[in-house]
């Protein structure tokens, strides 16, 4: 009963320590802080500026089924310090390139990869030692990735100003290197045969599905389509935050950074508030819920002709909580359609989402730009694709009952 107890408290320290790493890799969303310093040093448009966060995002996706199916294996410490140490090699590489090609290199391919690697294994031990709040848990631990540019975009604006961009590359190499491998020591999951708490059995789901099966399951497409949506709006929201508020809403770029820096605590905090709403309402309504929120933020930046700074604010904040929430929203989602026994492999494949919601978005987003002149007519398309997110939600996001039945 004693262990029981202290195991039950003991539990709470993987959450910080999740939430930290996933600061440092959560790095990727300060891009737009980047962009403009990259373009200036490369002479290129904003359609190229876009290509290494573009490509991290896509490795970083694909590393996510390439880790589920280690993870067991090798356990989250391992995994972890592998990630994060490609993490770190491909941002200090970053600092020696002199091309977009090469930077899209170590940058994207390099450190996407390393991203995919760890990404999966601090959440993975939040699920599994926290079965009875399972949403809470994992969101609280993703909330570090998502609350990373409240730190990291004023320290690297900071950093590009006084020492320029590709030196800032190399310096948060070396730290990502530190931090990340110190704090992936003491991860670890709970031994199977040893009881979290109480609540543990009565949480505990009888589904089984693994991989094969889910992918033939109804469930599994309407959920993948529904997270590229939320992708695809979140990712080209972060992605063009910083020269929205610099082109069309007139602000200087270290007040920009400063913006972007609040964004995150949204992102971050969109996690928690959306891991618990799938625990208490379920996948399709949550999901309903933050298209209905896309749908209001696009509807602001469209009516907002006087570049006003509250109205970019308040569509901005939504459309970075919304990110947060779906990466809170398909962690859970998954667990409930298709049960925890085949967690870490089921999201890895699930994921994939991210990669495509992540090309499809910021090309968009780039041509839109180079073509028109402007990322003011983004927010048309943000809206279409949020109701159709509605419509699959509605009429598809149901555990399937078919797959259910042949496996019990």
């Amino acid at each position: 009963m004693t262990s029981s107890v202290t195991e039950n408290k003991s539990r709470w320290i993987y959450i910080p320590l999740g939430l930290i790493i996933f600061m440092c890799m959560g790095t990727i969303y300060s891009w737009s802080i980047f962009r403009k310093p990259i373009e200036t040093a490369f002479n290129i448009g904003a359609t190229e500026s876009g290509l290494p966060y573009m490509i991290f995002l896509v490795f970083y996706a694909l590393g996510m089924p390439f880790a589920g199916n280690y993870m067991d294996k090798y356990g989250p410490r391992v995994m972890t310090i592998a990630g994060g140490l490609l993490i770190s090699v491909g941002w200090f590489l970053s600092g020696f390139t002199s091309s977009i090609t090469i930077l899209t290199i170590t940058y994207g391919v390099i450190g996407g990869t390393g991203v995919g690697i760890a990404y999966g294994a601090p959440m993975a031990v939040a699920a599994k030692w926290f079965p009875d709040k399972e949403g809470l848990a994992v969101g609280l631990t993703l909330g570090g990735f998502g609350l990373s540019p409240f730190l990291t975009a004023p320290a690297a604006s900071w950093l590009i100003r006084h020492f320029g961009a590709f030196s800032t590359f190399k310096v948060l190499g070396v730290l990502f290197a530190v931090i990340i491998t110190l704090l992936a020591l003491p991860l670890k999951f709970p031994e199977s045969k040893k009881s979290i708490s109480k609540k543990k059995n009565k949480a505990k789901s009888k589904l089984n599905i693994g991989p094969k099966k889910m992918l033939k399951s109804r469930s599994f497409y309407a959920l993948w389509t529904t997270f590229v949506i939320g992708t695809i709006i979140g990712l080209m929201a972060i992605a063009i935050s910083g020269p929205v508020a610099e082109e069309i809403i007139n602000l200087d770029s270290a007040t920009a950074s400063i913006y972007v820096s609040l964004f995150a605590i949204f992102n971050g905090i969109g996690r928690p508030i959306f891991g618990a709403l799938t625990d208490k309402f379920k996948p399709k309504i949550t999901a309903v819920i933050s298209f209905l929120m896309i749908i209001l933020a696009s509807i602001l930046m469209i009516i907002n002709n006087s570049a006003n700074p509250v109205l970019y604010f308040i569509a901005f904040v939504i459309f970075w909580l919304n990110l947060g929430g779906w990466l809170a929203i398909a962690p859970a989602a998954t667990s409930y359609f298709f049960g925890k026994e085949n967690y870490s492999r089921n999201y890895g494949y699930l994921f994939t989402a991210y990669g495509v919601g992540a090309v499809i978005g910021n090309i968009f987003s780039g041509q839109i730009r180079d073509i028109l002149g402007s990322y003011k007519y983004v927010f048309y398309p943000t809206l279409i694709i949020a109701v159709i997110g509605i419509i699959i939600a509605v009429f598809f996001l149901n555990k399937d009952k078919k797959k259910i039945a042949e496996i019990n």
